[in-house]
């Protein structure tokens, strides 16, 4: 990066004054709007951060109107929403209209939202941390991008941060991660205001957090101190105010800096092991009304010191830089430094105080800057820089350079977690797609069957490594250097899932798309879930396996054995979850999977709940030769087939005495011996695979939210049409999962049939497989006798 001009006006430092006034009065006003002046009918609070969004506006107010440049991409704090929508609005990006509907349906939104906000939201925000380490590891898809195709839309990634969120463990996870050493495009502000939610955070953190982000390669600045402060500790006496200010607690100075000048006098020249006389005479000649001003004159509000250290920052060539910006919350506001501020709201009084105090109209209290004025100018300067027209489309895919299929061989027993790797190495030879798809694993890749893609492609990082272990790694044969395209992480799987997400948002961030493919094991996917939720809600798209799963991974005990993953697969939004039984199965959703990534308006990421045990692939043939392979691909997508049908057995058993077997993955093989066991009984029996149970409850959703919807006979018919035809809507079901057996129970809804629910509602245990199987009931036995019985409970003997 270019060293930027330490040189600023003063004129320009007046101008940006004048800017962050209006737009300290305008993030104020937003909040005041919202909860004071717009009806609300069921006299629910609204809320907003009037004290949090202070804090922030001068450093917003430096980083939009001087630092930042056409390409970067800025993460916002939360809680300064307001004062991102002020000065979008004023950089002419957001229409008048929104700024009273914060926090209003179809409105703006409590903190930045890149799917739901009117204006341009690079990253969304709102859990504490994940605002943090989204753009460092926006920076590393940025880098994998730039080293893969040459040019890239992005330029610098900016996270700017409240001090509070450094308390979270998931961006201490994502600093240690070797993946993101080096990146040097990456920026960290700390909003250091020394406040949390309920309280003034106590000790002095600061200096042990430097040392924390020094010791991980980052470079460390500050602006601690305003100019005026500056000025005064070269005073003689200065030092000792300095060391007076260093060493006093957070909690005192933030109860100081509220009295008034007087009292205020008194109290700082009374401290413990320093020199009064010396902290006296430097500020004897300060008057008491403007003293509280001048020792709270922070550097994180202080516009030249802000300029100077952010160009500071620029000048850093080779790894990330973190500013610690000391602020005070609620700063210019009638509550800055109250330790219960988080959630206090301005009256109306104070709203007018302020308004006068910063020369704002009240003709028109949204009033933007006149285009002639300096402050005009700017703003429509940097408008023009950051903004600028007709921006170069992004270079993306299309669900047409997704082959139709990939002939993978299917024949003897196969694992769904073996078919993956089999069918990524048969990606690698798809012109266009292979180049596009980048695979990640926190550090599970050979054991999760990903080594023959890395062994094929290699593991991106920055620059070629030697490979010190030639011998040992014979069988491995990694290699590391700028053309891989495998990012292997540490093990920790939110960053994982911050990773796939910002991968998955890399044509939006970068212009560049890529596809990530991510695996993990599956029960480790609760680890990851905020930020797996974090990435559904910025709109990223990307595909993830979670393998091994269930209780069929029977040796390695509950701990490793979910049962609550495939619930997570049918509830957050915006995912399509596939529980495959059957490597064409697996193909087929593949495909669908990297054409989902490849639709940027309407698609979808993918999960993929696999497994390592070995299926007989010839339980799969009846079904295709029954259906034919276009027709049982639809249904495989569709969410589920009949895997095997009454009619066709042999001997024909009456239709009353029928049940359907409905179950998904890899409890197939259990539930056709269990057929098999009912037919000997002279019980008929279907056996319907969920390949996405997901699928089929959004198709019941849709019929139950539009009557009309065409089934039975219609166009369009619904996949219980061949699931569970009218005729056979009176048998009862049994529902037969490896995980929680609630994942299944709502099938019989659909159609008021009744539902004997299998699975695992308690931790799981080491065994072997049968013994667990038998242990909840769900082998063929158990589930033949919970068919019998349903049957009994449907008044039908056996």
């Amino acid at each position: 990066m270019k060293n930027a001009d330490q040189s600023v006006s003063k004129e320009l430092l007046e101008t940006l004054d004048t800017i962050q006034q209006r737009v300290l009065w305008l993030a104020t006003l937003i909040i005041h709007y919202a909860n004071n002046l717009r009806p609300s009918p069921d006299q629910t609070k609204v809320g907003g951060h009037q004290a949090s969004s202070a804090s922030m506006v001068s450093i917003m107010t430096a980083l939009y109107f001087h630092f930042l440049q056409a390409g970067d991409r800025v993460s916002v704090k939360p809680h300064a929403s307001p004062v991102f929508h002020a000065i979008h609005y004023l950089l002419g990006q957001l229409p008048k209209k929104y700024l009273t509907m914060f926090r209003s349906f179809g409105g703006l939104q409590a903190y930045p939202s890149r799917t739901k906000d009117p204006d341009s939201v690079d990253f969304s925000t709102g859990s504490v941390g994940l605002g943090a380490v989204a753009p460092a590891f926006g920076a590393l898809a940025h880098r994998y991008a730039l080293s893969h195709f040459g040019h890239v839309s992005s330029r610098r990634f900016v996270g700017v941060i409240g001090d509070a969120e450094l308390d979270e463990g998931n961006v201490w996870e994502a600093i240690l991660d070797q993946a993101l050493a080096g990146i040097d495009n990456l920026l960290w502000i700390v909003d250091l205001n020394r406040q949390s939610l309920d309280r003034v955070v106590p000790g002095i953190r600061a200096r042990q957090l430097q040392r924390l982000f020094e010791e991980s390669g980052w470079q460390v600045l500050e602006a601690k101190y305003g100019r005026q402060l500056q000025e005064l500790f070269e005073q003689p006496g200065g030092a000792a105010l300095r060391q007076r200010i260093d060493e006093m607690s957070n909690e005192e100075y933030q109860a100081l800096i509220r009295l008034p000048g007087e009292e205020l006098r008194t109290r700082v020249v009374d401290g413990e092991g320093i020199d009064k006389a010396e902290i006296a005479s430097v500020i004897q000649d300060i008057p008491d009304a403007t003293l509280p001003s001048v020792l709270s004159n922070l550097g994180g509000h202080d516009l030249e010191e802000l300029l100077a250290v952010l160009s500071q920052a620029e000048a850093e060539p080779e790894r990330p830089t973190i500013i610690f910006a000391y602020t005070i919350k609620g700063w210019g506001t009638p509550i800055a430094g109250h330790p219960l501020n988080h959630s206090m709201l301005l009256s109306e009084e104070q709203i007018a105080d302020l308004r006068e105090r910063l020369g704002v109209p009240a003709s028109d209290e949204w009033e933007r800057f006149d285009p002639g004025s300096p402050s005009g100018q700017l703003c429509l300067e940097v408008a023009d820089r950051l903004f600028p027209p007709n921006p170069a489309p992004p270079v993306t895919l299309s669900p047409d350079d997704v082959p139709a299929a990939l002939s993978l061989p299917t024949q003897g027993f196969l694992s769904t977690q073996q078919s993956l790797g089999r069918l990524l190495m048969r990606l690698t030879r798809v012109p266009k797609l292979a180049d596009r798809i980048v695979t990640t694993s926190p550090d599970v890749s050979v054991s999760t069957n990903l080594s023959g893609w890395i062994i094929k492609t290699g593991v991106f990082t920055p620059h070629e490594l030697p490979d010190y272990e030639t011998e040992a790694n014979q069988l491995r044969s990694w290699r590391h250097g700028p053309s891989g395209q495998h990012i292997e992480l540490g093990i920790s799987e939110m960053n994982l899932f911050t990773l796939l997400g910002m991968l998955g948002l890399s044509a939006e961030l970068c212009g560049q798309h890529v596809i990530p493919i991510g695996t993990v094991y599956d029960p480790f996917v609760c680890r990851g879930l905020e930020a797996l939720i974090y990435a559904q809600y910025s709109g990223a798209k990307f595909i993830f396996a979670g393998t091994p799963s269930g209780i069929t991974l029977s040796p390695e005990g509950g701990a490793h054995q979910s049962t609550v993953t495939p619930s997570l697969g049918a509830e957050i939004p915006r995912l399509d979850a596939y529980e495959p039984c059957f490597a064409q199965e697996v193909e087929w959703i593949l495909l669908e999977a990297l054409r989902q990534c490849c639709d940027r308006e309407q698609g979808r990421s993918t999960y993929l709940r696999l497994s390592t045990k070995l299926i007989d692939q010839r339980l799969f043939t009846p079904a295709l030769e029954r259906l034919g392979e276009d027709e049982l691909q639809r249904q495989v997508l569709a969410g589920g087939y009949r895997l095997m049908d009454w009619r066709n057995a042999d001997p024909v058993v009456p239709r009353e005495r029928l049940v359907h077997i409905a179950t998904t993955g890899v409890m197939i093989p259990e539930a056709i011996e269990a057929a098999e066991i009912l037919r000997e009984q002279r019980v008929a029996a279907n056996v319907l695979n969920m390949t996405s149970p997901r699928r089929l409850f959004e198709a019941w959703q849709t019929m139950q939210q539009f009557p009309g919807y065409p089934q039975n006979g219609g166009e369009v018919p619904t996949p219980f049409d061949w699931l569970i035809p009218t005729n056979e809507r009176h048998a009862p079901i049994v529902t037969v999962h490896d995980g929680a057996s609630h994942a299944l129970s709502w099938l019989g809804s659909v159609y008021g049939e009744l539902v004997i629910p299998l699975g695992v509602d308690e931790f799981g245990q080491s065994g072997d497989r049968a013994e667990l199987y038998r242990h909840f009931g769900i082998d063929a036995e158990g589930i033949a006798a919970a068919a019998l019985a349903a049957l009994s409970r449907c008044g039908i003997s056996v």
